[in-house]
């Protein structure tokens, strides 16, 4: 394959965030950023492997091979999910052919790239924290100082919410609307837009938390509710900075409370979050409808996980040897049932 020199690849790099996806894509700013991380942790681990700078990566150093092993490295080593090696895949992969659109000679890059597959996601039940693990990661923060108050109001906010983390970040002051019944605006993926109503205990320390972090601040103030004072200045905090502050809690958390996972991350506040209300018995629709999703087959996953816990535990109060231990077949609880499907939804 011939070779693109490296500062090409670079100028690539910023078309493609500078003009391709705001202007011809129209892309959200969320759909944008998950894009650079992609690109952002590709390069990096380029130049660990070929110890070379950022400025010297080629089109040549990232084979199938290359990327199978960074693939490799965001889930094994980073321990994500099989569902984000497969994103980081496809943001890559929208680079890549974007690439090969505007040159013609990049295309042979982008074949082999082509090479490398989705990886099949394991199917099992959605992980969630028990309301006592939720508290108990709660109480971790010292709120009787700005950053444990602050960190509190965080992981608060995640779950009553069940916002994800770029949602959260993504809140502006003048999103809240207070009145009688307080709601806060939430901007998800693909630029949809829903009003959350928040509940007194989180109206409780959103308060405290403006009064301390926002004294000046008007309730119309553009800005973000959560943020950061890099060089004087506030700006939004990072993903990672919460993931962190996060884990850090879950790992305090679990001492004193062995339901804590061992790996709390914020997307387990949602999870929790959506599971509990389920579990109390709302409606799976407005579950769906209140965690964002485009579609209620997504949702069903909650349902899905909620019926195999309680099988689980039937099975695991009926000896090996009764009778009854054959009407525990998981087989027998699956949610793409058609007809369970049918009344989850509403058509029966």
């Amino acid at each position: 394959m011939g070779d693109l020199a490296g500062n090409k690849l670079f100028t690539l790099v910023r078309d493609f965030f500078k003009s391709y996806l705001p202007n011809m894509r129209k892309c959200s700013p969320n759909t944008i950023r998950a894009y650079q991380k992609a690109l952002e942790l590709l390069f990096d681990f380029v130049k660990s492997e070929k110890h070379v700078k950022l400025n010297e990566i080629t089109f040549q150093m990232i084979d199938s091979a290359m990327l199978e092993k960074f693939l490799d490295h965001v889930e094994n080593e980073r321990g994500c999910s099989v569902a984000t090696r497969n994103h980081r895949l496809q943001c890559i992969r929208a680079f890549y052919t974007y690439v090969a659109e505007t040159e013609a000679t990049a295309v042979a890059y982008w074949q082999e790239l082509k090479k490398v597959k989705s990886a099949i996601a394991p199917k099992e039940t959605v992980e969630h924290m028990s309301e006592t693990a939720v508290t108990a990661v709660l109480e971790q923060p010292d709120t009787s100082t700005q950053k444990g108050l602050r960190d509190m109001f965080m992981m608060l906010f995640l779950y009553q919410t069940g916002a994800r983390v770029q949602e959260l970040l993504d809140v502006r002051l003048c999103d809240i609307r207070w009145g009688s019944t307080p709601t806060v605006t939430l901007h998800g993926k693909g630029g949809k837009v829903r009003a959350v109503p928040l509940r007194e205990k989180a109206v409780e320390h959103l308060k405290k938390y403006i009064a301390a972090f926002h004294p000046n601040q008007g309730k119309y103030s553009e800005q973000h509710l959560i943020y950061v004072i890099r060089d004087g200045v506030k700006k939004r905090m990072t993903e990672d900075n919460v993931r962190r502050l996060v884990c850090d809690y879950g790992i305090t958390a679990r001492k004193v409370c062995p339901e804590v996972p061992e790996n709390v991350h914020p997307h387990l506040f949602r999870h929790s979050r959506a599971m509990h209300l389920y579990q109390s018995g709302v409606d799976l629709m407005l579950v769906s409808q209140w965690l964002g999703h485009s579609k209620l087959d997504t949702t069903l996953i909650y349902a899905h996980a909620d019926t195999e816990l309680k099988r689980q535990a039937i099975a695991n109060a009926i000896p090996e040897d009764s009778p009854l231990s054959e009407y525990l077949n998981a087989e027998r609880y699956k949610v793409d049932d058609e007809d369970l499907l049918k009344q989850l939804c509403g058509l029966k």
